[in-house]
């Protein structure tokens, strides 16, 4: 009876110790951001044809001014049809007619680089699962395997699109949907795990009527409002290359974040192309600064760098925001670059290791 009870008692103690285990292959770097410029909320490795740099030099480009980045692949690769570019290679969505495909291996790359690091340079790193269509009601089962596969190395899922300029009409099959149970069925299980999703879908249509209302903009609320448990970075405040702020975009922005049943919902200021309308006058940049000394633990800054080749390309977006930085009080500026960043993705990585110390078969061979 005695040899029963000892037995019961180390078997109630195994989630524990399996937990203790993952917890403690968390890499909180909380304090490493005290001198950095900024962390990095949106950042892919790789580029529409899967190459760029390493991982390594990536670490060397953040050098001593970044001090974390997301890192993913994108999960559409271009085609390279003979009989639309003959012996001219697309390198981006927009050098091509040929259509784009998910590309599902990027997320087997990104975490075999990463797990290629040691210890410490993997702590400035929060890898994203992305390699998996919105559309499909088993993309869900591809972001379990890939945790179960890949224990203890990501933090999230994304960037991935729903809709967005240009792209969404060059993929085959069924069109991805902000009302589509399968996105639904992804951000339920992003909840589950404690995921960070980093979710592009553009606010409204290319192009579109000067007046018009906002395409998109009542149904993405809608899919936020279906969601209070997942934390959601609506990447680059819904805006492209031709997706302008609409008339009214910072009341939009400001009706989600003071709804206190969306206080889930972040968005980031990432992309170049996004860079340009807060930057083009000093009334655009206002308008940004008054909305983020508003609601100023809601904002990241991410990069949306792409497989840039060094240093300066990479700090290219941080540095084109400079009139905001001035613009913003100091401790509004400290939010938006680094702290929001460290308290989203350090929660997240907790939560996900938790969830792994219950769903993966030998946490202890990671």
């Amino acid at each position: 009876m005695k040899m029963a009870s000892l037995k019961c008692e180390k078997l109630l103690l195994i989630p524990g110790v399996m937990a203790a285990l993952l917890l403690s292959r968390v890499p909180l770097a909380s304090a490493q951001s005290e001198n950095y410029e900024f962390n990095d909320s949106h950042f892919h490795l790789t580029n529409n044809i899967q190459e760029g740099p390493t991982i390594r030099e990536l670490l060397n480009m953040m050098g001593n001014k970044v001090g974390r980045s997301t890192v993913f692949g994108v999960p559409l690769q271009q085609e390279w049809l003979y009989g639309v570019d003959g012996d001219r290679a697309p390198t981006y969505y927009l050098h091509s007619d040929a259509p784009l495909y998910y590309y599902s291996f990027t997320d087997a790359w990104i975490a075999m680089a990463y797990k290629s690091l040691p210890k410490e340079q993997q702590a400035r790193l929060d890898p994203m699962i992305t390699g998996f269509n919105p559309a499909d009601m088993y993309a869900t089962d591809h972001i379990r395997r890939v945790l179960q596969t890949f224990p203890g190395v990501f933090t999230g899922i994304g960037e991935f699109t729903i809709h967005k300029e240009f792209v969404s009409a060059k993929i085959p099959g069924a069109v991805a949907s902000l009302q589509d149970p399968a996105l639904d069925r992804i951000l339920d299980f992003a909840a589950e795990a404690g995921l960070v999703v980093i979710l592009h879908n553009d606010i409204d249509l290319p192009f579109a009527k000067e007046g018009s209302a906002p395409a998109y903009f009542n149904q993405v609320k809608a899919l936020f409002k279906r969601h209070p448990n997942t934390t959601i970075i609506w990447a680059h405040m819904g805006l492209g290359r031709t997706v302008r702020p609409p008339a009214n975009h910072a009341a939009m922005i400001d009706e989600i974040l003071r709804d206190p049943g969306l206080h889930n919902i972040y968005v980031d200021i990432s992309w170049d192309e996004v860079a340009k309308y807060f930057v083009a006058s000093q009334e655009a940049t206002k308008s940004l600064t008054v909305l983020m000394q508003r609601y100023p633990d809601r904002f990241l800054f991410g990069t949306d760098g792409a497989a840039p080749a060094d240093q300066a390309r990479y700090l290219k977006v941080f540095q084109q925001y400079e009139p905001l930085w001035k613009s913003l009080d100091a401790e509004t500026s400290r939010k938006v670059r680094l702290e929001n960043y460290l308290r989203i993705f350090d929660e997240a990585r907790r939560k996900v290791r938790n969830w792994e110390s219950t769903h993966v078969a030998n946490p202890g061979s990671i």
